[in-house]
């Protein structure tokens, strides 16, 4: 048995088929076809494995693709970059800092004020809303709706 394997075990029955593949083997979920492509609630949207507070609805736009997209993280640190050339293609790959989940894709075609796409996975994230910030322990981010 390796290091991971326990872990591996455990997000297995805490997270959905389609979570796992997404966040643990870099799965993309269908456009048009997912929990908050659509999605206008105020909040904010946390890694599904860890909880690490990664995206504000502040910054959430309708970018046509049927994924939800963001214009920048919740705070800078709060995801990771690193290259993907899978599929022959050569995209930049956006992971959750804390729990090395996979997210989505960041591409440089996004509206003002950063320019930028964070094109992410309904099944990475979970959403937040307002009214629960406090009572889930993220108050620090209520003054973002104020």
């Amino acid at each position: 048995m390796t290091d991971r394997e326990p872990e591996a075990r455990d997000l297995r029955t805490r997270l959905t088929p389609l979570q796992y593949e997404v966040t643990q083997c870099s799965a993309t979920e269908s456009p048009f076809a997912n929990a908050f492509w659509d999605h206008h609630e105020r909040g904010i949207y946390v890694d599904v494995v860890t909880g690490e507070p990664l995206f504000a609805s502040i910054d959430k736009f309708d970018s046509g693709t049927g994924w939800p997209s963001f214009t920048r993280p919740i705070e800078g640190q709060r995801v990771s970059e690193r290259e993907d050339r899978a599929h022959g293609m050569r995209r930049v790959e956006v992971r959750s800092a804390e729990g090395d989940s996979h997210l989505g894709h960041l591409f440089p075609d996004g509206p003002q004020p950063t320019g930028m796409r964070y094109c992410i996975n309904s099944a990475a994230l979970r959403f937040v809303p307002v009214d629960r910030l406090e009572a889930e322990g993220y108050a620090a981010f209520l003054a973002m709706f104020a």
